[in-house]
């Protein structure tokens, strides 16, 4: 790129590194102050805070896990009462669904994205703000219902009718719906943001075929997102009017539908286990070549089978709903296409173990829990063919395998694979090393406790054992198995325990990192760690899907951006050639303002269909001034 012509801005062209890094910093950071905090529209401090917040959920998630482990660990306790049961069962699954496992992948992409594509910023970074205070205020709202005894307890899949109006009276399911509201919204604002990053900011020389496997499936993921999550959203909304406004969306008697509401449901909620999934398994697969010491293998094989899990995705919801009364050859079909959903799978198990038998792999905690996912997801895969079947669903269906089913798949399938991302780019993110030695303690402890608590419970659902029980007689054969199943949720908590302190202790005290502690390959070690305003100083070229690897040259750069705005290179979708410099959003308290306006008008429509209307006055003004015109040209988004 060339100097701007017929006037005279100020270019990185021909100024010393030293000058160039401080005229970036002048014009990228964050103002100081907590108006600059609130106001900041930096990708990795939003992300950051996401990942944070979202962290606090899992340990809030988690410690209800254990008050229900507690009570279930002798017949006919009575530490919590049925319908606090119902309380915290519901808070439980909505919290780790809603509020921790979407949430936090997508801020690991909103943080990791920009930096593995060699942008400045991601794309629409007001949006990117709005969408965190989103998230928070309705996690806050969730929480504040638990702590006042208000919180829902129909579920974290709400079923009508129980959700209804004539069997959930008060103001419990409306939060549970309003909540929903809160965080789709968010979800959907990252999605929209990753895609136009990919497609629109890539480095120059990044064509399709370069793009990291990590950011395939974060592209994936967020196309799903966009697809699968207006769904849910317009099930809640038509719960919320059912229940205030008297509508008959889910009432037979008026010509409702009570299985509307689960077909609607899951075919979200199906597609949300691979919302979860695919992300980790980019994961995966960006951390295994730098443990091995070799390239990725299959680079091909994984990017096609991430697509293609992302498109059958949409084929299985049915098999959620077996025991309904549906048409055999309807359920032929979605049994047929849950199994082969296991294709893709084992491709990706395959390219994995094809990875490491070809490397020298360094049994580093990152790859310690690698490894412990691939054990764990291809032994939730298995049963999930087998509750893929509807013989043998029909027997499991509601029972405790589900539920070892479930946690097989989305704690082994994801959260592994996001402790060893939290291992990984620990250091990219704080510039500080996490202790190896509490890491390998903390393995160990959850990689055991997970196990020695959820493969149990097979054999107590194969006994009969209903889900969603608050308590079971002393003559059923659950006692000394539950109990223990609760002992060992203690060890698997004591894991996670040794995890967030070695993440705070190492935060304030761990060894400097360096800007690439692992030698990996990919694109965002090509900065400092942890990685400045503006990301890069000057924005690197491509040519290779490892970039950094020692057979590569030294990274090329281009140059031609101003360094007196905020501005970031646009490129075209499937070479990543330049096309345009586009001007970036600066900092702006208008998208926390937003946010709270919208919060006020939600959380008042809880109580009066009215609130839209009048709520979304202040919510008008607030878009007026995100969106009024500065005078600089600048993107507003």
């Amino acid at each position: 790129m060339t100097r701007d012509q017929g006037a005279r801005v100020p270019l990185d062209v021909d100024i010393s590194d030293a000058e160039l890094e401080r005229r970036l910093d002048k014009t990228w950071r964050a103002s100081p102050g907590i108006w600059g905090a609130i106001a900041t529209v930096d990708h990795k401090i939003v992300a950051g805070r996401y990942i944070a917040t979202a962290f606090v959920f899992l340990i809030l998630g988690g410690l209800l896990a254990v008050a229900m482990r507690l009570q279930l660990a002798q017949p006919e306790a009575r530490f919590i009462s049925p319908d606090r049961y119902n309380q915290i069962f519901t808070m439980h699954g909505t919290t780790m669904m809603f509020l921790f496992a979407v949430p936090v992948m997508e801020a690991m992409a909103a943080y990791l994205v920009p930096l593995m594509v060699g942008t400045r910023n991601i794309a629409f970074p007001r949006l990117n703000a709005f969408s965190y205070w989103v998230f928070l205020f309705g996690g806050i709202l969730l929480w504040v219902a638990f702590a006042l005894d208000a919180a829902p307890d129909v579920g974290w899949f709400a079923y009508v009718p129980l959700a209804g109006p004539q069997y959930s009276p008060g103001k419990r399911a409306d939060l549970w719906a309003q909540m929903i509201t809160f965080t789709e919204v968010a979800a959907l604002a990252v999605a929209v943001e990753i895609v136009v990053t990919v497609f629109k900011q890539r480095a120059p020389g990044m064509s399709l075929d370069r793009i990291p496997v990590l950011v395939w499936a974060m592209l994936v993921m967020s196309f799903l997102v966009i697809m699968a999550m207006p769904a849910i959203m317009f099930s809640s909304t038509t719960l919320i009017l059912d229940r205030l406004v008297g509508t008959h969306f889910y009432n037979p008697a008026e010509g409702g539908d009570a299985l509307l509401w689960q077909h609607l449901f899951w075919f979200f909620g199906h597609p949300e286990v691979y919302i979860i999934f695919l992300p980790a398994v980019g994961m995966v697969s960006t951390i295994l070549p730098a443990f091995v010491g070799r390239p990725l293998f299959g680079y091909m094989l994984l990017v096609m089978a991430l697509i293609t899990t992302g498109v059958l995705s949409f084929g299985l919801w049915v098999h959620h709903m077996f025991t309904v009364g549906l048409p055999r050859v309807g359920e032929s079909f979605f049994t047929a296409s849950s199994m082969s959903i296991a294709i893709p799978a084992g491709i990706q198990i395959f390219c994995w173990l094809a990875t490491l038998w070809a490397g020298k792999p360094i049994y580093k905690t990152p790859l310690l829990f690698i490894l412990g996912f691939i054990v764990t997801f291809v032994m939730g895969g298995m049963t999930g063919v087998m509750v893929a079947s509807v013989p043998f669903d029909t027997q499991v269906h509601d029972t405790y395998f589900v539920v070892a089913h479930f946690h097989y798949v989305l704690i082994g399938g994801a959260v592994f694979p996001l402790i060893a991302a939290v291992y990984y780019w620990f250091p990219k993110m704080t510039g500080r090393m996490m202790s190896e030695r509490l890491g390998r303690w903390s393995f160990w402890l959850i990689f055991s406790g997970f196990h020695l608590t959820f493969f149990p419970m097979h054999i107590l659902g194969l006994w009969g054992m209903p889900r969603r029980v608050y308590t079971y007689q002393p003559e059923l054969p659950w006692a000394s198995l539950n109990l223990f199943v609760s002992l060992s949720a203690l060890v698997l908590a004591g894991g996670f325990l040794v995890f967030f302190v070695n993440v705070i202790g190492s935060w304030r005290n761990g060894l400097p990192a360096g800007s690439n502690p692992w030698g990996a390959a990919t694109l965002e070690w090509a900065t400092s760690s942890p990685p400045p305003p503006y990301n890069f100083r000057r924005i690197p070229v491509v040519s290779s899907l490892d970039p950094l690897t020692p057979e590569e040259n030294e990274l090329a750069v281009v140059a031609g951006l101003r360094t007196d705005r905020r501005e970031l290179l646009v490129t075209s979708v499937v070479e990543a050639l330049p096309q345009a410099r586009e001007s970036s959003a600066t900092d702006s308290v208008w998208p926390f303002w937003a946010a709270v306006a919208t919060s006020i008008m939600l959380i008042w429509s809880i109580f009066t269909p009215w609130a839209v209307v009048w709520g979304s006055i202040p919510l008008t003004i607030t878009l007026i001034g995100w969106f009024w015109p500065k005078g600089s040209g600048e993107d507003e988004s």
